[in-house]
């Protein structure tokens, strides 16, 4: 299986690596930095470096050997060191924008009680549907204020890995309505923002909600009975 780095280290933007299997159009790695997309965030982009040879990596994605990075032919061999390199613009915003959607969860949790029916971002904008009843103009500005507070408060996150049995006995750790982590999954990765969320996550993230910037709802509409969305819009 491949070494997933973006896990203990969200900021390395580039890493060695040896080429361990391939498959049409991609090559399988001992280890990468490079975000496969899962829980709503984009998968990375970037490059291979190969020697003098630069090859974009367009996609990358879990596969059952491990995570595949989608690059240009010629594909390098099997033992081959390659030299990962990140779109870093483009993961630094996505990590922007997946901590503002930690803190707009946390927020609607703590102080509204609703569950997350769904979620979905690119760079610098976000949207989460959550289980309320209304979503109206006051609600949203109110909803608003509190999480640019939150940024304001330049609250730390930490990640750490709990057995499963040990991250279910943390209450509301899972906040969607329905529990998306497979069963076969024994280890449990867990994102918290200090005093405000703690969520088991998959994705990368700042150091720091100030990272993150002025926030703005930029639309709000009903999706169902008891579902509504907000859409969240970060600074460049």
């Amino acid at each position: 299986m491949t070494e997933l780095l973006y896990h203990t280290d969200s900021f390395a933007r580039t890493f060695d690596a040896e080429v361990v299997d391939t498959v049409p159009g991609g090559v399988i790695l001992d280890r990468t930095a490079f975000y496969p997309g899962g829980g709503g965030q984009p998968h990375d982009v970037g490059w291979l470096i190969v020697g003098g040879d630069r090859s974009d990596v367009a996609k990358v994605q879990r596969q059952k050997g491990g995570i595949v990075h989608t690059v240009d032919e010629p594909l390098p061999g099997v033992g081959t060191t390659v030299r990962g390199e990140l779109d870093w613009e483009r993961r630094y915003a996505l990590m922007r924008t997946h901590t503002a959607m930690h803190i707009l969860c946390g927020v609607v949790w703590r102080d509204y009680g609703a569950s997350v029916t769904g979620g979905k971002m690119k760079p610098l904008q976000g949207r989460m549907d959550f289980e309320f009843e209304r979503m109206e103009k006051e609600l949203v500005a109110e909803i608003e204020e509190k999480i640019n507070a939150e940024v304001d408060q330049a609250r730390p996150i930490s990640t750490r890995t709990l057995p499963r049995e040990e991250a279910f006995q943390i209450p509301d750790l899972i906040r969607t309505k329905i529990n998306l982590l497979p069963d076969h999954i024994k280890e449990v990765r867990v994102v918290e923002i200090e005093g405000l969320d703690l969520q088991a996550d998959g994705g990368t993230h700042v150091a720091n909600t100030s990272e993150v910037g002025p926030l703005r709802i930029v639309d709000y509409k009903s999706k169902g009975r008891i579902n509504k969305r907000l859409v969240l819009a970060l600074e460049d």
